[in-house]
């Protein structure tokens, strides 16, 4: 491949990846600081703020936060009762053109902004995925990971870069296929822990099972099966490390699952462990 050939850098695109990590925020970071490595930070959900070179930024639910080395920041509850929960991201030997080397260009020189509904839902589930690889701790997982932060990048990159390509009078696809998929997604996301029917959302909307799975499949990457089962098993990992009251029996039922085995062999088959050894693992 000719150098020329590399749109969006000026060389290939082979970061190092760093870390990834998700955190609860419960307490005021203490130590205001800064890296030597980008970070970019996720806000899952939940209010706060961050503290980025001496200026005081709000965060919400859908932000993206861009720290570039040097940047010295840390991030503040504001709100106890809807603290934040923070997607981290950490990587470095990346050149994007037209940038200093090591580091990430600032949408409208904004370092906090809200992620684009285009690419929103994309986004979080490649952190979903990266969350997924890093705790299954299989052989490769550098790689599998490396790989999830590349698209990671190129995606926000293309959303800075791209201009929009006019198809006026070429009509590849329905428009209704993207607000279909949106909807299930919302539908998903609001009702994972009710006993969900896929027969009984393709019935609502007067599509077949077949052709409701397929589009989903086409748009989002995996079945609504499988995204189902990973956003519940999201939420019970959730729950084992932020709810030690609950018993698995509770957690399975909070998360869409009345048969506590059931939910037990989803989760090992997801995480490679059980939720119990989970817990005292992370517990230790």
């Amino acid at each position: 491949m000719n150098r020329q050939d590399f749109d969006l850098t000026y060389s290939d695109l082979n970061p190092s990846f760093l870390f990834f990590y998700e955190l609860k925020r419960t307490k005021t970071e203490t130590n205001y600081h800064c890296h030597d490595y980008i970070e970019i930070s996720l806000v899952k959900k939940g209010h706060g703020i961050y503290y980025i070179d001496g200026k005081e930024y709000p965060i919400k639910e859908g932000d993206l936060i861009i720290l570039n080395p040097g940047t010295y920041h840390k991030s503040l509850v504001s709100c106890p009762e809807d603290c934040t929960t923070e997607i981290y991201i950490g990587f470095s030997d990346i050149h994007v053109k037209e940038m200093t080397p090591n580091t990430f260009p600032l949408p409208n020189n904004h370092i906090v902004f809200p992620l684009k509904d285009t690419i929103r839902q994309k986004v979080f589930q490649l952190c979903f995925s990266m969350g997924k690889e890093f705790h299954t701790c299989q052989s490769g997982r550098y790689f599998m990971l490396k790989s999830y932060l590349i698209q990671f990048i190129v995606l926000l990159l293309r959303e800075q870069y791209e201009t929009p390509i006019d198809n006026t009078g070429c009509i590849f696809e329905s428009p209704n296929k993207k607000y279909i998929v949106q909807q299930m997604l919302r539908y998903f996301n609001e009702h994972y822990q009710e006993k969900i029917s896929l027969d009984q959302i393709a019935k609502n909307m007067y599509l077949s099972t077949f052709y409701l799975s397929k589009i989903f499949k086409s748009e989002i990457g995996e079945s609504p099966i499988n995204y189902l089962i990973e956003l519940r098993m999201e939420k019970a990992r959730d729950l084992l490390l932020n709810e030690p009251q609950l018993s698995i029996q509770s957690i399975a039922s909070n998360v869409g699952y009345e048969d506590v085995y059931h939910f037990s062999k989803l989760f090992k088959k997801h995480f490679g462990i059980s939720p119990t050894k989970y817990r005292t693992a992370v517990n230790f």
